[in-house]
């Protein structure tokens, strides 16, 4: 008989969300009337933009002309994207990044979970805690993790972030090798000052660490001492890969497409200790495993970098971060803790009156027919937290604070 991947089968039996998906499931069964508003997981609602519509238009003709069409495209991306990344992300904010070291993808989900591949199994990682469920998963699937105790890996180096130290994570006691840092973070909506990722980047410079940075909310950054790259910080391009997604940018979570910035200066050791450049390994697993994404959705994207379509998206992000400040002062209207919601379209909330992470849950859903996250779903220190997102309407958003606020908490 064949065997299995025993990593697969050290992952508890249920995803966080597949969770609040049977929960919620079974409360709609029981109450078919109910109306419920969600605002659980990370979904955008707002359509697509017109300038990107019209491209994904263009491209769909062009693949019924013989003389426009395109099966295989290069696997790293069209330059046409690429070079639309390169000017408009990095370059207007003083950052020069070369072309072949963007690599366009089916989003940065795909991207921090697959990197993995080209990392020794041996190596030690760092999480924040909570965290993106994603990232210890994938490194739980490749071996990485150790064993589990209900609360936490034994491998990983767990790294709190809580009110009592303003969610700035410390620098770990133990090296680990690979530190994954999101900012502006998910779950907790809260973000780094430029100084403070700055420790970060001096630390994997001095013990020879890689940071995996997500910067897939970089576009809903109001505050300038915040900032939208990590390679706005020096030296950053010789310990971090930096992964970028359109999904909450511009509204592509059912498109998929984001991207990869794999620095050609950027190395590691082998097992014989001689030095390995991380980009071309990277180039040699996504030409294996990955065909690239769509021309389709590249066309796409590529119009969102035109005049129009940045201030189209910029319209739509606004949008959604009015959301983010109707539910922050609604909250606090009713004396809940809130914190996120500024530069993130997620709002972190201390569960009041001492309930757990999945009472509270039970409670608003039951109660008020809302639904969130519950923040230790995210890890041991998001025990007493709880996740809301500002994706929905306005009138959506305008009932679920009348409905919380209404239950008197």
């Amino acid at each position: 008989m064949f065997k299995v991947n025993d990593n697969y089968c050290k992952l508890p039996a249920t995803y966080l969300f597949t969770e609040i998906a049977r929960r919620v499931n079974t409360f709609q069964k029981e109450n078919p009337s109910a109306k419920i508003i969600r605002m659980g997981i990370g979904d955008v609602t707002r359509p697509i933009i017109p300038v990107a519509i019209d491209a994904l238009h263009n491209a769909v003709d062009d693949q019924a002309d013989s003389t426009t069409f395109h099966g295989y495209g290069p696997e790293q991306g069209y330059d046409f994207l690429r070079s639309r990344i390169a000017e408009n992300d990095y370059e207007k904010r003083g950052i020069h990044v070369e072309l072949d070291e963007i690599f366009v993808s089916d989003g940065a989900k795909s991207d921090t979970g697959n990197i993995g591949d080209i990392l020794s199994v041996d190596n030690i990682i760092a999480v924040t805690d909570p965290v993106y469920p994603v990232y210890v998963d994938t490194n739980v699937m490749a071996g990485r993790a150790g064993e589990f105790d209900g609360q936490k890996w034994s491998d990983i180096v767990y790294m709190p972030c809580t009110a009592e130290n303003s969610f700035i994570p410390a620098l770990p006691e133990r090296r680990p090798d690979i530190i994954y840092l999101c900012y502006p973070n998910n779950p907790t909506g809260t973000t780094l000052t430029r100084d403070q990722l700055k420790v970060w980047v001096d630390y994997a410079r001095v013990n020879g660490s890689l940071i995996l940075f997500d910067s897939a909310y970089e576009a809903y950054i109001r505050e300038d001492n915040v900032p939208h790259s990590i390679y706005e910080i020096e030296g950053a391009r010789e310990v971090a890969i930096e992964f970028r997604s359109f999904s909450k940018t511009a509204g592509f979570t059912g498109l998929r497409c984001g991207y990869v910035v794999v620095p050609k200066q950027l190395k590691g050791i082998d097992a014989n200790g001689n030095d390995v450049y991380l980009n071309p390994l990277w180039n040699r697993r996504q030409t294996t495993k990955f065909n690239g994404a769509s021309y389709l959705v590249q066309r796409g994207a590529a119009a969102i970098y035109t005049a129009r379509g940045q201030e189209q998206i910029r319209a739509t992000i606004d949008y959604y971060m009015q959301n983010a400040s109707m539910l922050r002062e609604g909250l606090k209207s009713i004396g809940i803790e809130v914190f996120g919601g500024i530069n993130a379209p997620y709002v972190w909330l201390k569960t009041p009156d001492g309930l757990s992470s999945w009472e509270f849950f039970d409670r608003l859903l039951h109660d008020a027919k809302v639904v969130g996250t519950p923040g230790v779903g995210f890890g041991p220190s998001g025990e007493g937290y709880f996740r809301l997102t500002a994706f929905s309407s306005h009138e959506a958003t305008t009932e679920a604070v009348e409905r919380i606020t209404a239950l008197k908490i």
